[in-house]
């Protein structure tokens, strides 16, 4: 029977929980570098990269090439019963990778809410304490501990009832919706004043770049101002990099740009490439705040996806990938920035390295209604785009670092052309 997108959505709405969402109505057949085809042997641009996962491209050949090898050796031992050289060796290449001028020890995990959980648990180790502030709008994933942290309600909890207490909601710096640097540390002196001593916080958590809430990135002069505070009160910084690092914005973690380091940095999605593997880096002391046990899980540090993670660093090396991000970084900004000055719905084109992204605005307001028909319009002629931000009016590009500048221009323009329909 020939398979259809139609035929595998009515399968999916069947078998599939509702909870799990699917931005695009398509299912793929096969995938190389930055290119898709789905089950109906149709050919598309990608530019959300499995939301910032493939930096190094759909199945890279070095990548593939690891992990083959891999696999003729073995798939699974658990590292906390037998270990494998190939995790303590992704562990020092990240203690050397993490910015910070400190020793550093790392632990893996599996998916990008683990990391973050685990980096709360080894904060709240070190201090003694069970408080932790987020921001509005950040992101930090979908389990429980993770929830309580993510500053959006729908559609991550929605219907969920309320999460795990302990966690207090500052403001996220961003000009363009009226939060000053000066604003967000107020807010934080307010949870002080109001909720919580500094006493009672373990750890403050932000991502460098906020991923799901609009691709803003906090500025320098503001996360030293945040690493003051955290000094001053004996408070853990962790930079949730889960979505920044492994080269995204041009440095192969945000923080490197910010002028301090962070306590604890956690990664995942683009690390290994394709493969589930997370981790947590932080400060060798209080890394080792937490007793033997007290961190892992079965597959926590896959072997596959160790010998992906050792490839696609080795890729980033060899390739100059670093560099490249920036190369199409600029190339993104300036052509959607061309494109701002054509469609008065573009009102800010943003994002470090090539971590980039569109705020749509209408009457001073944002302006949702044009995200959707701007991803399914895209979708129709060939390009595969994501939305997000607090209010959906965001569209970010995602693409693969390795994708050649001809498919880069062939997806703007595809995205030109898109907008003279739904903007026009």
């Amino acid at each position: 029977m020939t398979k259809t997108n139609d035929g595998l959505m009515a399968r999916r709405q069947a078998a599939v929980a509702q909870g799990v969402g699917q931005i695009h109505p398509i299912f793929t057949e096969r995938a190389e570098n930055a290119t898709v085809w789905d089950v109906e042997g149709r050919e598309y641009i990608d530019f959300a990269g499995g939301i910032a996962v493939l930096n190094t491209g759909h199945l890279h050949p070095k990548v593939k090439a690891a992990v083959a090898e891999q696999l003729n050796a073995f798939s699974h031992t658990c590292f906390m019963v037998l270990g494998y050289e190939s995790y303590i060796s992704v562990c020092e290449k990240l203690n050397h990778l993490v910015p910070g001028d400190f020793a550093k020890k790392t632990a893996l995990f599996t998916s990008g809410s683990e990391a973050v959980e685990n980096a709360v648990k080894v904060a709240r180790a070190y201090t003694k304490r069970a408080g932790v502030i987020a921001f509005t709008s950040g992101y930090h994933g979908r389990t429980m501990a993770a929830l309580a942290l993510t500053g959006k309600v729908a559609p991550y909890s929605k219907g969920m009832g309320l999460m795990s207490a302990n966690v207090f909601r500052a403001e996220f710096p961003c000009e363009m919706h009226g939060v000053s640097e000066d604003d967000a540390i107020e807010s934080i002196e307010r949870i002080f004043k109001n909720d919580a001593e500094p006493t009672d916080i373990a750890a403050i958590i932000l991502e460098p770049v906020q991923g799901e809430g609009g691709f803003y990135a906090a500025t320098p002069s503001f996360m030293q101002r945040l690493r003051e505070l955290c000094d001053n009160h004996g408070i853990v910084l962790i930079a949730d990099e889960v979505q920044t690092g492994a080269g995204r914005t041009g440095t192969f973690f945000a923080m490197e740009q910010m002028g301090v380091a962070a306590d604890i940095t956690t990664f995942a999605k683009s690390i290994a490439g394709g493969f589930p593997l997370s981790g947590i880096t932080g400060k060798a002391d209080i890394m080792d705040a937490v007793t033997a046990g007290g961190l892992g899980g079965t597959y926590g540090g896959s072997p596959l996806a160790c010998a992906a993670a050792l490839a696609v660093i080795e890729v980033f090396e060899e390739e100059q990938l670093l560099a490249r991000a920036n190369e199409v970084g600029n190339k993104l900004k300036a052509a959607l920035t061309d494109m701002q000055a054509k469609y008065s719905q573009i009102a800010d084109v943003r994002g470090l390295g090539a971590m980039i992204a569109i705020e749509l605005m209408e009457d001073g307001k944002p302006a949702p209604q044009y995200s959707a028909k701007i991803l399914a319009e895209a979708r129709n002629r060939g390009l595969i785009l994501l939305s997000c931000g607090t209010y959906g009016n965001v569209i970010r590009v995602l693409v693969p670092l390795t994708a050649p500048d001809a498919q880069i221009d062939a997806g703007l323009a595809i995205m030109d052309s898109t907008f003279q329909v739904v903007f026009n």
